[in-house]
């Protein structure tokens, strides 16, 4: 018989890309007469972000985190080109073929809700609904740029306690308690077989990313392409990547689009805050 700490631990699948890359994600298993939840992860996060909401849904649908090729669990490349955003498109597409997700409801943070309005254009009939986490059509360079720094080194921490020192420094205001600093951190770094805590990822996803053009990314065509779906905007307003201007423009296209706003909380939102999860409460619910 299945114990209940069984029941709540997820299912961690392998499967193999295209390319025989091997990638990871975490699967909650849910009713197969609901639509599944996919979860995808800003760039240099993992699965284990979604965590807290997967134990809160995995009664009412089966919830999917993946985990991108260089991120968590998943496969290094000998090629930093390999984390360029066309290969992880198609990573995407395979994860949707090897795990069995016909048609989904996104959740998307940051880097994995531009992923979502993408498949809305490569493949819109397996669409049901789209959740976004502080992104949009529009993404500012002062946000991105500093993703990228922060995600181009290791700083090789000595303990725990210094890895989430740091974070609490460097992380814009997310409403984190001084107490959950730790448990960020641990989520953020793995120890090594040096005994020191290291990225979840590869430093060298920061490379892929200085091939991006300079000014705004603009997105636009993208977010039309997902005209036939429910969406929900989840915005932190003191957000670098997502600016006022863009969410009113959004909002302008799609009048019908559910907003959370978080005031003072910055990018990207952690998706435990009460309101968030109220409003996701209410958006999933009308996804059958």
């Amino acid at each position: 018989m299945t114990s209940r700490a069984e029941m709540i631990q997820p299912r961690h699948r392998r499967f193999s890309a295209h390319d025989g890359l091997r990638l990871s994600a975490l699967e909650w298993e849910g009713p197969q007469d609901a639509t599944p939840l996919l979860c995808l992860p800003g760039i240099a996060r993992t699965a284990l972000d979604f965590a807290p909401l997967a134990l809160r849904y995995r009664r009412r649908r089966r919830v999917v985190a993946l985990e991108y090729a260089g991120h968590g669990d998943s496969d290094r490349a000998a090629d930093p080109s390999r984390y360029e955003v066309e290969a992880i498109l198609r990573d995407l597409l395979d994860a949707l073929a090897a795990l069995h997700l016909h048609r989904v409801a996104i959740l998307g943070t940051s880097f994995g809700g531009i992923l979502g309005m993408v498949l809305g254009v490569l493949r819109p009939g397996c669409l049901a609904a789209v959740a976004l986490n502080d992104t949009g059509p529009r993404l500012e360079p002062g946000g991105t740029e500093f993703v990228r720094t922060l995600i181009g080194r290791d700083p090789a921490f000595a303990s725990i306690e210094e890895a989430a020192a740091f974070l609490r420094r460097a992380l814009p205001p997310l409403g984190i308690p001084e107490s959950g600093w730790r448990a960020v951190a641990e989520i953020t770094y793995a120890r090594g077989a040096d005994g020191r805590w290291h990225p979840r990822w590869d430093i060298r996803l920061a490379q892929s990313m200085r091939t991006a053009p300079a000014g705004p990314t603009e997105l636009w065509q993208f977010f039309g392409a997902l005209e036939h779906v429910p969406l929900l905007l989840i915005w932190g307003q003191a957000s670098a990547v997502l600016s006022a201007a863009t969410v009113e423009r959004m909002q302008a296209l799609r009048p019908d689009m559910k907003l959370v706003t978080l005031p003072g909380i910055g990018h990207a939102p952690t998706l435990v805050e009460p309101r968030v999860i109220a409003a996701l409460d209410r958006f999933l619910a009308a996804v059958p």
